[in-house]
Parts: structure tokens; C-alpha cells; sequence
């Protein structure tokens, strides 16, 4: 097998035992000697992958990142004549990472947000992730948007008090994100049930296009 196949796959390896010891004990008892006993490789492996502990979490980071992103993706190409609402809904759901099968990834996730508030070189990720999902999120609000708009105007007899007001697409979508971190949060310290955070998402989603006009 090539070398850099190799070096990748070891790389991946790493950031699974980064996670594994993340969600046993959270970020401070992340260190290289039990990475490397983890995931079962020596020190001098670990160090030929990472130059720093922070670029192996950072690393580890964007590995929970892209699994996130493939569960979107599949969801996605599932059902691929969903209409952008739909899809939004789809979307955040899974950011919001309320299924148990999830529950790992998530206290994991947390607990680099909750580092990344002390470490610039995790926050950077953390902050160009969250912009790429905002820029994705406003994409679909303003879709999902027009699909309501086209169905209200084409409805017969509709009322102009029953269609939606005009959206802050932007402003939506970063509420978005802040309420699906919210709800992860409410879950795993057991405020929230996974049934009463996905009823509160869901709500929250079908106000969206049905708000009386003036309310923007």
C-alpha cells in the first residue's frame, strides 16, 4: 500500500482516539502518550503526523466536521426531489446531533467549542466551520423562502394575513445555528428530551413561513 495512503489512514486512526479520549474526559485529558496508547501506534508516530497537539486537534476537529457533512450529504441525495425546506430541516437536525447513535460525537463536539473559547488555533476552525454553515443555511432559507412565497400567491384565495413576512435570510440562518447548538447542549444535560428538542426545531421552522406580515 503507498506511503501516503498510509500516513492518512494513520492520521484518521489518531482522530479517533483523540475523540474517544475526548468524550471519556473531555479535552484536558487529551494527551500525545494516550493518544498513542489509544489508538495503538508509538509517540514517535503520532509526533510524524502532527507536528503540534494543536494541529492534532485541530485535525480531530474537522474529522467530526466531515462525518457531520456526510450524514447532510446522504440525507440529501436520499431524497433528492426534497424541496429546500425540507432540506433545511434535514440539515440542522443533524447539526444539532439529538440522535443517540450521536450522543459521543456530541459531547465531543462540545467539549472543543467549550476549549475553543481559550485556544485561537481551534477557534479559527470552529469560526470558519460556522460560517460555512450559516453561508449554507441562508442559501436555503432564502429558497425555502420563495418556495412558500410561490405557493401563497398561487394558492386560490389565499389571505395576504396567512403568507409569510419577509425573511432576514442571514439573520435566520444564524439563529439557526445558535439554536441547534442550544438544543445539543439542553439534551445531553438532560433538560431536553431528543423528542421535545426536535418538536422545539420543528416549530421553530414552521413559524418561519407562517409569521404575519410586519414581522421581519
Amino acid at each position: 500500500m503507498p506511503k501516503q495512503v498510509d500516513h492518512a489512514s494513520r492520521r484518521r486512526q489518531i482522530a479517533e482516539a483523540v475523540c474517544s479520549l475526548a468524550d471519556e474526559r473531555g479535552l484536558e485529558g487529551v494527551t500525545l502518550r494516550d493518544v498513542a496508547a489509544r489508538a495503538q501506534v508509538s509517540m514517535g508516530a503520532v509526533q510524524r503526523c502532527f507536528a503540534t497537539k494543536e494541529e492534532m486537534l485541530v485535525f480531530a476537529l474537522g474529522q467530526i466536521g466531515e462525518r457531520i457533512g456526510e450524514r447532510i450529504r446522504a440525507r440529501l441525495v436520499a431524497g433528492p426531489a426534497q424541496s429546500a425546506g425540507t432540506e433545511l430541516g434535514h440539515a440542522v437536525t443533524e447539526i444539532a446531533l439529538l440522535d443517540e447513535e450521536h450522543r459521543a460525537e456530541a459531547r465531543v463536539w462540545l467539549a472543543f467549542v467549550a476549549q475553543a473559547a481559550v485556544s485561537d488555533a481551534l477557534a479559527g476552525p470552529l469560526t470558519a466551520s460556522y460560517a460555512a454553515l450559516q453561508a449554507a443555511f441562508t442559501h436555503l432559507v432564502t429558497a425555502a423562502a420563495a418556495d412558500h412565497a410561490h405557493i401563497a400567491d398561487h394558492t386560490a384565495g389565499a389571505d395576504v394575513a396567512d403568507r409569510a413576512a419577509p425573511l432576514d435570510a442571514q439573520r435566520e440562518a444564524r439563529t439557526l445555528l445558535a439554536l441547534a447548538d442550544g438544543l445539543t447542549t439542553h439534551v445531553l444535560i438532560g433538560h431536553l428530551t431528543p423528542d421535545q428538542a426536535r418538536e422545539v426545531l420543528h416549530t421553530h421552522l414552521e413559524n418561519l413561513w407562517h409569521r404575519p406580515p410586519g414581522i421581519g
